[in-house]
């Protein structure tokens, strides 16, 4: 539960969210007048329907201009941005910008400034907004939520007073671009874009028991005398993910049926179906740290009291944050929805957002999507497969027409119209690689769900196609013959180069992944051998400066006083699995997270959390986490860059399951990184890779209790310090339960100290308990 004890006033920092997926909303509780501002995702400017829009392809041929920047490479061993932007960008045409959809106002005649008993809440188990508070004696209370089932935003207004409940309905949009319609309980909005064209509708119908609802001539619906009111909406557009026109049916026929459904049914049944289809999702998963925050306590007030994980509060605060990130992505994010969550996940409140609310491919799309399989939330990520399988239709285009290759591309940033070129923004353009780092997402579905016909039907086709641009368009470097990304750069800063880090163990990644998934569905043999002969001559990325560290660039260009955001070049620690603890790339990577620092914005520091994470280390991890929720978190949870950009609060979620257990080396590592301020706890349904689900219990900083269910039949191997001591297992399934039978004590055979391999058989759970 978040609650505060007044009403919003900033719609960044203090107003609360509700969404579903396709449409979200913001609540701010005011008494004079309720504020509801809300979104579509798709409602988006730009795209075909601009004169000149081009996908961020060249827009007339260059010939050599990409070659002219590789010889300049080759003979100078780097390229300032600014020249490679003039030769290989171009300013952008029709990119457009993600749009708020406008404004919902309750006005309330004659509401008193001040009220009693005022709370102003978001449950976020019931994914449901609340405000409740006294005034003149009578009780009213307000709730909110967004309905994944029946495609609405409903809203109800009840008073402990019978006749209490009135209020005028209006809809405002700083844009005019749409016209307002009151007739009977409905109020119509519909309207196009002026940039693009794209159309958009709007309903929302009014239900006021023991009252009356009457239409007025200026769009507004007026409720007088009722003993509650109840209200849905449903908005839509004529976008659709299709290359190349991005059009599909006008949203009349969908947003009308969607409210006029909603309408039909008795309130309690909209929200029974909503708290069950949420509650599924969200229940999946528990996690508790020790912690007990004081009930009087608001959570803003116990944000800024927060002191590093040190008291109760503290350790409440931070099991709320991992289960706000993961109420944020089930909100932002639900299978049928043709967009993934953007940099604001839904949620955006004008028509000129920060990086115009896009989706940024050279990490923060990506890192959105880091929680979804460890905390299990894995239908969540089916709006980004949909998004990655979308692109590749313009892709290919720009792979052919930029660089005369095969596959398909994206760059550093892209939009829901198909565009994968590039622009002219010198240190922050040319990300060929963001292609590859998508496909990683869709190999990691398939390492958690073992799902081959995903594999076969969605993943891998992306994948090949992804592997063949590269195939293409890798050099053979003159200096040592090993075939290198050039021109690569290291997001954000320094010069184009030849095989920066994190370029190379992209495409290793890349390779290394595909080269898998070739072997497991028995693909073209040629293909394979000429990707592995390929992922034997590129260069790995990974080399050990002069002061011990993790080199982001091939040459030994690092500084160590560079304490900038990015930490790119260790992309092979995290997402990747390239480094493995306890070896000398990691020590390596461990200095240069030490040069870089705890500072840094949001998403920054959650990147952060997993590295050192992944390093073992948990009390640095915590620090991250620390630092996280202390300088870039807002009174309303949202992370900050600033301003507001949702990835921190996914990549800070995601890092905490790192902490807690880790699969990407094949092993189920427990607890490889729990810190010191988390000696007892548990946790319920973390997933590991293999499609096996992970409940535990530790104690004194140690694992007492763990339950691995497997999804199918096969070995699990499973490390943990459980395991140095004398420890009992059982197959606690069906039958094996009711009888205290020990059949799992044959199946986990020890292999090491610390590690045990497990004979598990589908739907079963076996569970090892420490005997001290």
């Amino acid at each position: 539960m978040l609650w505060y004890d007044r009403p919003a006033e900033e719609w960044e920092s203090q107003a609360l969210p509700i969404g579903n997926g396709t449409l979200g909303a913001t609540v701010f509780g005011g008494l004079a007048r309720e504020r509801i501002q809300f979104n579509e995702k798709t409602l988006w400017t730009g795209g075909p329907g601009v004169p000149g829009y081009d996908f961020g392809d060249w827009r007339e041929p260059r010939p050599g201009a990409l070659e002219a920047v590789q010889r300049r490479i080759d003979e100078d061993g780097g390229a300032d941005p600014a020249e490679v932007a003039a030769r290989l960008g171009q300013a952008r045409t029709g990119y457009g910008a993600y749009q708020t959809f406008g404004d919902l106002w309750l006005e309330f005649p004659g509401a008193p400034g001040t009220a009693d008993g005022y709370r102003r809440e978001l449950d976020i188990r019931n994914a449901m907004a609340t405000v409740v508070y006294t005034t003149q004696g009578t009780r009213h209370q307000r709730e909110f939520f967004a309905s994944y089932p029946d495609r609405v935003i409903a809203g109800r207004l009840s008073a402990d007073r019978p006749g209490a409940v009135g209020f005028t309905l209006r809809y405002t949009s700083p844009r005019a671009d749409h016209r307002v319609a009151a007739e009977g309980a409905r109020l119509t909005v519909r309207g196009a874009l002026a940039e693009g064209g794209l159309r958009f509708e709007a309903e929302v119908r009014v239900a006021a028991p023991g009252g009356t609802v009457t239409a007025g001539d200026d769009g507004t619906l007026t409720v007088a005398g009722a003993d509650s009111a109840w209200f849905v909406l449903a908005a839509g557009t004529d976008y659709a993910d299709t290359h190349p026109g991005y059009r599909g049916a006008d949203p009349h026929r969908a947003v009308t049926e969607a409210v006029d459904a909603a309408a039909r049914e008795r309130y309690p049944s909209l929200v029974t179906r909503h708290v069950r289809d949420h509650r599924r999702l969200f229940d999946r998963m528990s996690l508790d740290l020790g912690g007990q925050a004081p009930a009087e306590e608001p959570t803003d007030r116990l944000l800024a009291r927060y002191t590093g994980g040190d008291s109760p509060a503290d350790r409440a605060l931070e099991t709320l944050y991992v289960a706000y990130g993961r109420y944020l992505l089930i909100a932002s994010s639900r299978p049928g929805s043709p967009l993934p969550a953007n940099l604001q996940g839904l949620w955006n409140h004008t028509t000129a957002p920060p990086w115009s609310g896009d989706y940024h491919t050279n990490i923060n799309l990506q890192m959105n999507y880091w929680p979804a399989h460890p905390l299990a939330l894995a239908e969540t990520t089916e709006p980004l497969h949909r998004f990655i399988t979308a692109l590749r239709a313009p892709g290919r285009r720009s792979a052919r027409r930029m660089f005369g290759a095969r596959g398909w591309v994206v760059h550093n940033e892209t939009n829901p119209y198909g565009f994968t070129g590039v622009h002219d923004w010198p240190t922050a353009f040319w990300f060929p690689e963001a292609a590859a780092w998508l496909a990683h997402h869709l190999h990691e579905h398939y390492r958690f769900t073992l799902d081959t016909g995903f594999l076969r039907e969605v993943a891998y086709p992306a994948m090949r196609e992804a592997a063949e641009f590269w195939l293409d368009t890798l050099r053979t470097d003159p200096r040592d013959g090993t075939l290198v990304v050039t021109p690569s750069y290291s997001p954000e800063h320094g010069a184009f180069t030849a095989g920066a880090s994190m370029s190379q163990q992209i495409v290793h990644g890349l390779f290394t992944a595909t080269l898998e998934a070739a072997r497991e569905l028995g693909d073209d043999p040629a293909f394979r051998d000429h990707l592995q002969r390929a992922l034997d001559a590129l260069d790995p990325g990974l080399r050990i400066g002069s002061w011990g560290q993790l080199r982001e660039w091939k040459d030994d260009l690092d500084d160590p006083d560079d304490d900038h955001r990015h930490a790119s070049h260790l992309f092979a620690l995290h997402p990747g699995r390239q480094i493995e603890p306890d070896t000398p790339w990691a020590d390596a990577a461990r200095v240069s997270l030490d040069a870089r620092g705890d500072g840094g914005t949001g998403w920054s520091k959650a990147w952060k959390v997993n590295f050192w994470a992944r390093l073992r280390d948990g009390d640095r991890a915590h620090r991250l986490l620390a630092e996280q929720l202390m300088h870039s978190t807002l009174p309303n949870f949202w992370d900050t860059h600033p301003p507001f950009q949702i990835d921190g609060n996914f990549g800070a979620a995601a890092g905490v399951a790192e902490m807690l257990l880790q699969s990407h080396h094949g092993v189920v590592d427990v607890l490889p990184a729990l810190p010191g301020r988390w000696p007892d706890g548990a946790a319920r349904g973390l997933r590991a890779r293999g499609d096996v689900t992970v409940d535990l219990v530790w104690r004194g900083g140690r694992a007492r209790t763990i339950a691995l269910t497997a999804g199918r039949d096969g070995a699990i191997r499973v490390r943990s310090g459980l395991f140095d001591a004398p420890y009992d297992t059982y197959d606690t399934t069906g039958a094996a339960a009711a009888t205290g039978a020990t059949e799992g004590r044959e199946a986990a055979v020890r292999h090491e100290a610390g590690t045990v391999t497990l004979a598990a058989l589908g739907g079963h759970t076996y569970t090892f308990t420490t005997r001290d």
